[in-house]
């Protein structure tokens, strides 16, 4: 495995399935430009378990229904897997890291935590009403919603709290007030 460049700063987002994450991310992303990447720690997962399984690895990636059809033993998979090693797909996500600021979308783990904290990390849950939720399609699944994937991080202090209720004016002034606190955490 090549030599990880160092990052300044990294941002691990978390948050409930259809809280926005992507879209939060994204914005965040747009507003830092060249000073970030965006890191899945899941990519990894998805893309072993979709060759292991003769399964499309893109359609993994996104929020439709082909990922949710076997959303439940692809967890049961990266558990087994995690359970051996547990910052397997963290360092895997992030091995062809370049840039000063690593943005993770999808922190799901204390384990995940862990790996970051070795490095100046903020941690940014994003949240969305529950209505709001079910508006972007979630449904509380048994095993999924009550799982470790979502509720791992529940209890963790995270650095920033970035509501996702669909209010661009709000959500905008939350990313540029996370553009600041990055820009002043890195010193440019």
């Amino acid at each position: 495995m090549a030599t990880v460049q160092q990052p300044q700063l990294v941002l691990l987002f978390c948050g409930k399935r259809k809280s926005g994450k992507d879209y939060v991310v994204s914005k965040a992303q747009e507003a830092l430009g060249d000073l970030c990447e965006v890191f899945r720690v899941s990519a990894p997962l998805k893309e072993q378990y979709a060759k292991e399984h003769g399964l499309n690895y893109q359609k993994l990636l996104d929020s439709s229904s082909y990922k949710e059809q076997y959303r439940v033993e692809m967890m049961k998979w990266g558990e087994e897997v995690r359970a051996k090693d547990p910052s397997y797909f963290c360092r895997l996500a992030v091995q062809k890291a370049t840039k000063p600021v690593w943005i993770i979308c999808d922190a799901r783990r204390l384990t995940d935590m862990d790996y970051f904290s070795k490095y100046n990390m903020l941690a940014i849950r994003v949240r969305a009403d529950d209505d709001v939720r079910q508006s972007r399609g979630w449904q509380f699944v048994a095993s999924v919603d009550d799982g470790e994937s979502e509720c791992g991080l529940d209890q963790f202090n995270c650095d920033v709290l970035i509501t996702n209720n669909g209010e661009d004016r709000l959500l905008m002034t939350d990313i540029k007030k996370l553009k600041d606190l990055v820009i002043n955490k890195i010193k440019i």
